[in-house]
């Protein structure tokens, strides 16, 4: 399999669905795996599928410092990484009417976006001495376009892909490559709470194959699946208020409060987050 390829990897987001399928697929394949994320007992559950071969870390990705720490000792011990893989991420509606939901943006923006750089910052140099490896970022096609209730996420998101274009061209000739994966829908506790149509969902494990063996054959832009891609365009090509009309006739992602909502780690309570009467 393409994943063999892959010997030394450190990879965030490791407690989620399609973290832990990518743990379990590359640490069952021989990699060393670097398993960075928020539960402990998570990862160390992983851990355990090969304890010579992994470490936990459980930085906050947004705060330098702690990974920094995190990638010397990981250096130290096992050496340079051939594979990072920035999939620590957090999903959210949003609604700028709602001033307690500017902390939910803001928030959104330090895990999915600052979060990615944060990670690959201390592992670069080294690699390109190395002159190979890869720098994968997991973005989303929600990235490619607004859509109602969903602005912070969406922002995040196309924030990772146009940060994710400079550090392939900054790159490109040093040996080390950068990977834009666009998930559409995958089963994991981030779409859960969905209560909108989500067309061609993915299971972890295969989104997680198709990820490794795709960055494995260089591809530098990768839809999970191809085919939501598609639609995703197909439905780009209307004008923009007929396609800003349909998106507004679906249910909007539950915002941090409401049923169905996930947790975003590091979010302070707030008592502001309910919309005002209209």
């Amino acid at each position: 399999m393409p994943v063999v390829s892959f010997r030394n990897v450190v990879l965030s987001g490791a407690c989620g669905g399609l973290g832990q399928a990518l743990a379990r697929q590359l640490i069952a394949a021989g990699a060393q795996v670097a398993l960075v994320g928020l539960d402990s007992a998570r990862l160390h559950a992983l851990a355990a599928l090969s304890p010579a071969r992994c470490a936990v870390y459980t930085p906050d990705v947004a705060d330098s410092v702690a990974v920094q720490s995190m990638a010397h000792d990981w250096l130290a011990r096992f050496g340079t990484p051939d594979l990072v893989i920035a999939n620590a991420g957090v999903a959210g509606g949003y609604d700028t009417a709602v001033a307690g939901d500017l902390a939910v943006f803001r928030r959104m923006l330090e895990i999915n976006l600052l979060g990615a750089a944060t990670l690959f910052q201390p592992f670069v140099a080294a690699m390109g001495e190395q002159r190979r490896g890869a720098l994968v970022g997991v973005a989303s096609i929600a990235g490619w376009r607004g859509m109602p209730g969903n602005g912070a996420y969406c922002a995040s998101k196309a924030g990772l892909i146009r940060y994710l274009e400079s550090l392939r061209a900054e790159l490109r000739g040093s040996g080390v490559t950068v990977h834009t994966v666009s998930p559409g829908y995958i089963r994991t506790a981030l779409t859960a709470g969905n209560r909108f149509a989500m067309p061609a969902l993915l299971e972890p494990e295969d989104a997680a194959r198709r990820l490794l063996a795709a960055v494995a054959r260089g591809r530098e832009q990768i839809v999970l699946p191809r085919r939501i891609g598609w639609l995703s365009r197909a439905l780009g090509l209307l004008p923009a208020a007929w396609h800003d009309r349909l998106l507004l006739g679906q249910p909007r992602k539950p915002r941090v409060g409401e049923a169905g909502a996930t947790a975003i780690p590091g979010l302070a309570p707030s008592s502001n987050r309910t919309p005002p009467p209209t």
